[in-house]
């Protein structure tokens, strides 16, 4: 595509004249947009975005748009009715996982690979992002084959032991989640890290947001709403 250098508004032309580098550590999935796109944020990443496209021949305006799809509020308030809250954990959270996984265990092989003999090389976190992967792609597959369309449909009868198997399933994401932050120093890149570790730790401190945020929208917002209550026990009828 030809460049062109029609820019919507002031806060797209900023991000146009920022260092490619500086997008891909400050915007979580850049770095996938900027690798498909031959636009070296590693190395090169000093050059603003636009000087960048045009020497690509790509059109910056284009490429902008695809970066403002990037950008999520870091909330939002999920619905309350269970079917539009089943939509939007499909849309927040399920299809942002898979797109995250894949990106961020290429970049964790390459940091490991280029600076293996760094002291602080966070070995054993691209096969660490792969079990995770693995796990959570197989979660999802359960809740958007059985329990979710049993939800859509109001059951109630018979989703407490699946709702129950998500919940344990969700402990052990969260146990991932703590071993990923021990790996990674909390996602804190060491003094000196290039641009591809930054990105990298980066995209790792917005899973993990994300992750969480997703693991209480199912556990707090949407399971109680088909889960038998128990009475307290003291006869007052609270059941």
């Amino acid at each position: 595509m030809s460049h062109t250098a029609t820019l919507p508004n002031p806060a797209i032309t900023e991000r146009a004249q920022q260092a490619i580098g500086q997008i891909a550590v400050e915007l979580p999935g850049a770095t996938a947009i900027f690798r498909r796109l031959k636009l070296d944020f590693c190395c090169g990443g000093q050059i603003p975005l636009s000087q960048a496209c045009e020497q690509k021949q790509l059109d910056t305006a284009a490429v902008l748009a695809e970066l403002a799809r990037l950008d999520r509020p870091a909330t939002q308030e999920a619905p309350q009715s269970p079917s539009a809250m089943i939509d939007h954990i499909l849309e927040r959270f399920h299809a942002v996982h898979r797109e995250q996984l894949p990106e961020l265990i290429r970049m964790a092989r390459r940091v490991e690979a280029v600076h293996r003999d760094n002291p602080n090389v966070p070995h054993g976190l691209a096969a660490h992002l792969e079990a995770m992967e693995a796990e959570l792609l197989d979660h999802m597959d359960k809740e958007e084959s059985v329990l979710f369309p049993a939800l859509r449909e109001g059951v109630r009868s018979g989703v407490g032991v699946p709702i129950q198997v998500m919940r344990d399933e969700h402990t052990g994401h969260g146990e991932q989640l703590d071993r990923l932050m021990a790996l990674t120093n909390d996602a804190n890149p060491p003094p000196g890290a290039c641009n591809t570790w930054r990105a990298l730790y980066a995209g790792i401190a917005q899973l993990s947001d994300d992750l969480i945020q997703h693991i209480h929208t199912e556990n707090n917002l949407l399971f109680p709403q088909f889960e038998v209550q128990k009475g307290c026990g003291s006869g007052c009828g609270c059941a």
